[in-house]
């Protein structure tokens, strides 16, 4: 029997509602809880990027009461949970699990310990500050633009990068010689192609940020020929938002003492390999 003061579900989504208060996410970000009871006992919480089959799988073999994901599984609107659908059946596996899912996307981008400031502290970079400062509290905001401690190439910085990041099939990709001095660095963890343009990005000697398509680098790169530009350095979706976690965990048990946090070591990028690369390439295997 559950001890009547034990901790529940419900002081979960207290505590990130005031770690990352979803009044903070984008307008069409979907955070918060996804399926779960506020009055379910809760001992321990598993933290991952992705609700994907094998970091569920992983939740209910351990016998958490709960998962937190980064990206929400529910993003974008769908129209039946049937369990021959993959979001149903993931779903209906958590639900007959007794494991919640929880959501903290956009509004976990934003603070201090957020996504993109945990990667400029990993980096060193001095007195980061907000690219895309949130309206009602210019302290936080989207991605960050600092300084490195002092100038060095790009290449040692790309490396600087990759010394910081779990490492991933593609690697860290970089448009840019070189040998080239960079120390004001712009960096978005996860997609950021969308900010390219912006006057903090485009007065930065390097951009981090993942998912860069063709079209928006290439014309980045035309256009910083023209005039100043950054370099661009391009990584994995999933390892620049998984440093994130372990912070994340650790917030949380400092506000919820006795439940058990743990953060998933699978990794859930979804290349497997890479062939006909300079450099040559091989598997990175899931664990």
């Amino acid at each position: 029997m559950t001890a009547p003061d034990a901790p529940r579900l419900a002081r979960l989504r207290e505590a990130a509602e005031s770690l990352w208060p979803a009044a903070t996410a984008e307008s069409w970000d979907r955070v918060g809880l996804v399926s779960g009871d506020d009055a379910q006992p809760l001992a321990r919480v598993l933290l991952a990027v992705d609700a994907v089959d094998a970091t569920v799988t992983e939740a209910l073999d351990w016998g958490a009461d709960a998962l937190i994901t980064h990206h929400p599984l529910l993003l974008r609107g769908i129209h039946s949970v049937a369990e021959d659908t993959a979001k149903g059946a993931l779903l209906a596996r958590l639900i007959r699990g007794g494991c919640a899912l929880l959501a903290a996307h956009t509004n976990a981008d934003q603070p201090a310990g957020g996504v993109s400031a945990v990667i400029a502290e990993r980096l060193g970079l001095v007195s980061p500050e907000p690219i895309v400062p949130h309206p009602a509290d210019p302290t936080i905001g989207i991605g960050r633009v600092g300084l490195l401690a002092a100038p060095e190439s790009l290449r040692a910085f790309a490396e600087r990068v990759a010394s910081v990041l779990p490492p991933t099939v593609s690697g860290v990709r970089v448009a840019g010689d070189p040998e080239r001095r960079v120390r004001r660095v712009a960096l978005l963890g996860g997609a950021g192609d969308s900010l390219l343009d912006h006057p903090a990005v485009r007065g930065a000697d390097v951009y981090l940020t993942s998912d860069l398509r063709h079209h928006p680098a290439q014309e980045s790169l035309e256009a910083s020929a023209v005039s100043d530009g950054p370099a661009l350095v391009d990584v994995a979706h999933w390892a620049s938002e998984s440093l994130w976690l372990e912070g994340a965990a650790s917030r949380l048990a400092s506000l919820l003492p006795g439940v058990e946090f743990r953060v998933s070591g699978l990794r859930t990028d979804p290349w497997s390999f890479a062939v006909g690369r300079e450099g040559g390439g091989g598997a990175i295997p899931l664990s």
